[in-house]
């Protein structure tokens, strides 16, 4: 048997709307001839049995089912350490054109993928999907508690929130699978269709129950232009819109944060919007691009590493094509690809009182006339969250 003979194709179907996602799979498994799912269920990991429970199955029902130990205590790196074998396993096996990974409830597909990708042939990912009710958007979005004290948490350290969580299963994928109409029988309201649509520019959204959803995951999948994606420096983030009652607000400036009128904001600009995403400048940390992610009332800001503007000449040649040609779209002749670049989507946007917000922040006329130097020397309201004591 030769190498194309062997090859299997893999797609991951995630989400946390787990009816939407097993709507989604049994939708590939009817359609594609040929493909067989995978599925590790990690909710019996904290009980008694403290195993990853493994079933496959096909479009006509289950064709075997097993267990995986914890690892580390810990049931995501149960699903890692189990999958790979058991995909070369029905790639050996002979007889399946496509596998579906169907991911468990909060797993993120972006690590799963990785995965995948990383094992090589046999095995060839053609595609990432989540799967998405739209009624639940605003309500998953919101929901700030942990994944813990949903029951959903993956390991002990599992510190996730539903909201973040859901928001990065939306913005990795290449496709979203939308459920309602021809799978529950339900209408799927404007808004929270515009809000999907919305958050999620760089993807092809597909209504289920149509039975295209199965060639479309057959048809490759970049793993390198996704993570690229969603890299603070260059992301493929929202564009501006107002549509059905649903907003975003592309706010982009360049000059930097004054540290302490923003960190006196940031509760106000955490919950301005269901979501909220993309990198920023603090005027007393000129060679740092940070990033913005937001989501269920909770924000992260982290550094991710210096502006181009801030290497030297000869680290370029290091740096991904993608992010170059991000920092070209924004190169400013003093501050290079400095700049602000965030954006705010939700129903009841206001915008008008976002904007104000967002600029009181800025450094004032006098402030951005002192320079760098000066810039260098205001109070460092931010130190607790990016340099905190260990």
């Amino acid at each position: 048997m030769n190498a194309d003979e062997n090859r299997l194709a893999v797609a991951v179907v995630g989400g946390l709307h787990a009816d939407a996602r097993r709507a989604a799979v049994e939708e590939i498994l009817r359609t594609v001839p040929g493909s067989v799912a995978l599925h590790h269920d990690l909710s019996a990991a904290t009980t008694i049995d403290r195993a990853v429970r493994r079933t496959v199955r096909d479009a006509s029902g289950p064709l075997g089912e097993g267990e995986a130990p914890l690892v580390n205590d810990c049931a995501c790196c149960a699903l890692r350490e189990d999958m790979v074998p058991e995909l070369l396993r029905l790639a050996t096996g002979g007889g399946h054109r496509l596998a579906v990974v169907e991911l468990w409830d909060s797993v993120e597909p972006q690590a799963m993928a990785a995965v995948i990708a990383a094992e090589g042939a046999p095995l060839e990912l053609t595609g990432v999907a989540t799967a998405v009710d739209p009624a639940l958007m605003v309500p998953y979005l919101a929901n700030g508690d942990d994944l813990a004290e949903a029951g959903l948490a993956a390991a002990p350290t599992d510190q996730r929130t539903i909201a973040d969580t859901f928001a990065r299963q939306l913005e990795y994928p290449t496709v979203i699978a939308v459920a309602g109409d021809a799978t529950s029988g339900e209408p799927v309201d404007d808004g929270d269709l515009a809000l999907l649509t919305q958050l999620t520019p760089g993807a092809r959204r597909m209504r289920l129950g149509e039975g295209a959803l199965g060639p479309v995951v057959l048809r490759g999948f970049d793993i390198a232009a996704a993570a690229a994606r969603l890299h603070p420096a260059c992301a493929l983030l929202p564009q501006e819109g107002d549509e059905h009652g649903v907003a975003t607000l592309v706010w982009r400036r360049e000059r930097p944060f004054h540290p302490g009128r923003l960190y006196a904001a940031l509760e106000d600009l955490t919950c301005a919007a269901a979501r909220s995403r993309g990198r920023f400048w603090l005027a007393d940390r000129g060679d740092t691009l940070l990033s913005w992610d937001a989501a269920g009332g909770a924000l992260c800001v982290e550094s991710a590493g210096p502006w181009l503007a801030a290497l030297p000449d000869a680290a370029w040649e290091m740096v991904p094509a993608e992010r170059r040609v991000a920092a070209a779209l924004d190169w400013h002749p003093d501050h290079g690809d400095r700049c602000q670049h965030l954006t705010f989507t939700s129903p009841g946007l206001d915008r008008d009182g976002l904007l104000a917000l967002l600029d009181s922040c800025l450094l004032t006329d006098a402030e951005y006339a002192a320079g760098p130097d000066a810039w260098s020397r205001l109070p460092h309201a931010f130190d607790e969250l990016l340099d905190p004591v260990s």
